[in-house]
């Protein structure tokens, strides 16, 4: 990155977060990849401490937001609120990309493809596209390097960071996983459900509910999200069979 380059984007930083770097150069740590070989250390630690440092922060705000919510629900909040597509959300709001130091191979048409794909998300997708892990990677190496920058105080990095954060995820936007969501509906109605696995031959996860085809997901980078797309296209087809059988139960 050009000396005059990473002064502007010392600016933009410091008007994203509200918060001036009294050791600029953490801030160009942050921003240099691992895959760039340089004499610049890279963010790799650096995520390794801002990971760390966002968990112990949302946990904080969630423990005093929602007195009333047990661990396991504070848990679940806290997780989605930290997980890789949340944070890559926050990288392509703020186009954090543009100012990484890379050298990996099609990561601008990932970043499209992931920027693409939250449009039918507004707010998170439940497991069902893939984001890239450069961009989480990336917001956690900022919230680390703002930690150190500060001296290690969680409250100013906090500070720092809280706005960059939003939206968050509450209580009441909250969704649980789509196979759980299918999982538990079919139980809920004494459905038996039949999974089938093609993904290592077609990329495609399928579902039938007694013995009858309901809906399939398919993803070439990962398995977990066709499962869950499948289940998310399971559920839905579930839904209306249930309220066709209720329409002609009624009549």
């Amino acid at each position: 990155m050009e000396e005059q380059n990473f002064q502007q984007w010392e600016r933009l930083v410091e008007e994203i977060t509200g918060y001036k770097f009294k050791n600029p150069d953490l801030l160009h740590q942050a921003f240099t990849h691992p895959s760039v070989a340089q004499n610049w250390a890279s963010n790799d630690r650096m995520e390794y401490l801002g990971d760390s440092v966002l968990s112990l922060m949302i946990a904080k705000e969630h423990y005093f937001a929602y007195p009333d919510l047990c661990s396991e629900d504070l848990t679940d909040l806290r997780s989605v609120n930290v997980d890789t597509e949340k944070l890559a959300r926050v990288a392509i709001k703020y186009n954090l990309h543009n100012h990484l130091r890379y050298q990996i191979h099609l990561f601008k048409e990932q970043v499209e493809e992931f920027r693409s794909a939250t449009l039918e998300y507004p707010l998170h997708s439940v497991g069902c596209i893939n984001p890239p892990k450069v961009l989480a990677d990336t917001v956690e190496a900022l919230i680390g390097a703002i930690y150190i920058d500060c001296n290690f105080s969680i409250d100013i990095t906090w500070q720092a960071v809280k706005d960059m954060l939003q939206p968050q995820i509450t209580p009441e936007t909250f969704e649980i996983q789509h196979v759980t969501k299918f999982t538990e509906l079919c139980q809920k109605n004494k459905l038996r459900v039949e999974l089938v696995d093609n993904w290592d031959r077609t990329r495609e996860i399928e579902y039938f509910v007694d013995g009858k085809f309901a809906g399939k997901g398919k993803s070439s980078q990962n398995k977990v999200t066709a499962k869950n797309r499948a289940a998310r296209n399971a559920y839905e087809q579930v839904i209306e069979n249930l309220r066709m059988k209720t329409i002609v139960e009624d009549h």
